[in-house]
């Protein structure tokens, strides 16, 4: 079976201003657990370390891989195409959508 990334709720996520935003992404049927994952927002990468404040980044490897971004208090900002990017499998997108 080929390499699989699902982002989980998309193709579209609408989230309240101010809310946590929580996304998740698998990685599946690949020979062994992804060694980097990145996450893109508008094709830049989102990190703890980046200018956002309230950033976290949890990932569990394991046949099936599980990695989520959460990001607190959300803002219009955050509104966009987020992308979920294994190092060795196809990336997934979904678009977030920050409402009042």
């Amino acid at each position: 079976r080929d390499a699989e990334t699902k982002l989980l709720g998309g193709p579209d996520m609408i989230v309240e201003a101010g809310s946590t935003i929580n996304l998740t992404c698998t990685v599946k049927h690949v020979p062994k657990p992804p060694d980097k994952i990145s996450w893109l927002h508008d094709k830049e990468e989102v990190s703890y370390q980046g200018p956002r404040p309230g950033v976290s980044l949890i990932t569990d490897k394991g046949e099936v891989t599980s990695t989520s971004i959460i990001l607190a208090g959300a803002r219009f900002e955050d509104s966009g195409e987020y992308s979920c990017v294994p190092d060795n499998a196809p990336k997934a997108t979904i678009q977030l959508h920050v409402i009042q």
